[in-house]
């Protein structure tokens, strides 16, 4: 195990491998996160995005490679000389440590906002009822629905659910938030609603990685840019850099196609992030 220090990455993955029987999903994926850096993760459709994410959240297994967090082995552990798999709940007490926000916002329907946001601090994280409240209130502040913190998922859109997930997320203050694909699931008139309330997580300092095809997002807000295709990283580059001068053919074609994709559509431009020293 790594001993952690000021320059230890939060997320390291090295040679990360995944299959799925012929398929190569993750080819030897290597990179890593700092402290209150948010790295964009772009890609066409198929390229390992969310596989990636998943891996990271031990949602899949892997087949190859490995995953720190803090310097700390994910899912596996060294006995008597050799790798094992971890226990369950060894890999649970590391999962609660990151934060993970899904394209279909997978809220519990018969609950509360509320009682969305504040059961996994009570049950999971030892959180006492009152500051887990007090908690749940000051993070739907923060996303602009602290009048529906005793509505129901089905009386909210789709923008306001996705708001309300990032809230439980990041309610247990987790070392990393995994986005994958966050906007994908919603009209293109509420992406910017949840564009801006991630866009005020990394002003606060979160540490964050964010599976995205929302360019702006990405040049505007994230500090650096992974760029997959086929299972592999291609470019890995500040996100000034990988815009004004992208190294590749592919990651060029990639990003010719994409904004002509999106001109005269999608959401409105998330201005530049200042610089913040806050904890989330």
């Amino acid at each position: 195990m790594i001993t952690p220090t000021d320059t230890t990455p939060v997320l390291q993955v090295v040679g990360l491998r995944k299959t799925y029987g012929d398929n190569v999903a993750l080819d030897g994926v290597d990179f890593e996160v700092h402290a209150q850096e948010v790295v964009a993760v772009l890609g066409p459709s198929g390229s390992g995005k969310s596989t990636l994410v998943r891996c990271i959240d031990q949602l899949e297994t892997i087949q190859g490679g490995a995953m720190y967090l803090d310097g700390e082995l994910l899912g596996y552990e060294v006995h008597n000389g050799s790798i094992r798999p971890l226990r369950d709940s060894d890999v649970q007490r590391q999962r609660r440590r990151m934060g993970m926000v899904f394209q279909q916002f997978n809220l519990f329907p018969h609950w509360t906002v509320l009682r969305n946001i504040t059961e996994a601090p009570i049950k999971v994280h030892g959180m006492s009822p009152a500051e887990a409240r007090e908690r749940a209130m000051e993070l739907l502040t923060r996303v602009g629905l602290a009048d529906k913190a005793d509505a129901h998922p089905r009386q909210l859109s789709g923008g306001q659910q996705q708001r309300v997930a990032i809230a439980r997320a990041v309610a247990a203050r987790p070392r990393i938030v995994l986005f994958d694909e966050p906007t994908s699931s919603l009209d293109p008139e509420l992406v910017d609603e949840v564009l801006q309330v991630m866009k005020g997580l990394a002003e606060s300092g979160m540490t964050m990685v964010v599976v995205t095809h929302e360019l702006e997002f990405a040049r505007n807000v994230a500090d650096r840019c992974v760029f997959m295709a086929e299972g592999k990283v291609i470019e890995d580059r500040a996100s000034k850099d990988f815009f004004a001068d992208p190294r590749s053919s592919r990651l060029r074609t990639f990003l010719t196609r994409t904004t002509a994709e999106h001109q005269g559509g999608g959401s409105a431009p998330v201005e530049k992030r200042a610089a913040s020293g806050v904890d989330a």
